[in-house]
């Protein structure tokens, strides 16, 4: 199956599920292109804006060792940057920032890595330890 996120003012508005057959060309050749064009007609939307998603990426990471496919799998809320070409997920805190590699959020601390559970404390900019 191949995703597909449907964007609206450069934010991911729903992502669907299409048959791999559907995107082949006359050469047996999955297209983008071709996803794009059978979704504008199934939804009677010739203008809406498609871009094709991995499941399989994750941080400019494809898990599988195939190369990977606009940085992250799309999301709903998630920002397309066409400058990147790169689905951004949504800012989870205001400090955290953008890493341009993985174009994924990062905390401005870096999270202890010392097998015990953490959350994000916005207030203190710090993590807290969870207790169990």
């Amino acid at each position: 199956m191949a995703s597909f996120a449907k964007i609206e003012n450069n934010i991911v508005i729903t992502v669907i599920s299409v048959v791999n057959e559907v995107l082949k060309d006359s050469n047996g050749i999955e297209q983008e292109n071709i996803g794009i064009e059978f979704l504008k007609t199934l939804y009677n939307e010739p203008n809406a804006i498609w871009k094709q998603t991995s499941y399989n990426t994750y941080g400019g990471v494809h898990s599988l060792g195939k190369t990977p496919f606009r940085k992250n799998h799309a999301g709903i809320g998630f920002t397309y940057d066409s400058q990147r070409d790169a689905f951004i997920p949504i800012k989870p805190f205001n400090s955290w920032i953008l890493n341009e590699q993985t174009c994924n959020w990062e905390a401005p601390v870096v999270k202890p890595n010392d097998g015990n559970m953490y959350t994000w404390n916005e207030l203190t900019l710090s993590w807290n330890l969870v207790n169990s």
